[in-house]
């Protein structure tokens, strides 16, 4: 059985280039908003919400597929200390694990991406891992 859109277990390891995201007390507040975060520190914009790095947009070479075909995407984060407002973060994501398994709905790949995030001293700030099922 072919992998959907290429995507196969040489893709295990692949990384993205690091980029840069700046912490924006603005981004902060219209995401504590979106997932209705009531921490007051949250709502005021100082502290990102723990799930707050869903919103860095990264891209893997070589990994591309779509969107409407994922069918579940689960996401856990592992803080070394709390995202604030001016963080400048360091990300990079790569491919830590593909494969098939047979569902009810026939063959379906699963993908975990592994994004780490630094400050500018190369300090952990976070750790997430994303799971997406894809058909």
């Amino acid at each position: 059985m072919g992998h959907p859109a290429g995507l196969s277990s040489d893709l295990i390891g692949r990384e993205s280039e690091t980029v840069l995201f700046e912490v924006e007390r603005g981004a902060i507040q219209k995401f504590a908003d979106a997932v209705q975060d009531q921490t007051p520190a949250c709502v005021r914009g100082d502290l990102a919400p723990p799930t707050f790095p869903t919103t860095f947009r990264m891209t893997i070479p070589g990994l591309t597929f779509d969107l409407a075909r994922v069918l579940h995407g689960s996401q856990e984060y592992r803080y070394e200390r709390p995202l604030r407002a001016g963080d400048r973060v360091h990300c990079r994501v790569r491919v830590a694990d593909v494969y098939q398994r047979k569902g009810r709905l026939g063959e379906m790949t699963f993908l975990i991406l592994v994004m780490d995030g630094s400050d500018d001293s190369g300090n952990p700030i976070f750790s997430g891992t994303t799971t997406a099922i894809l058909r």
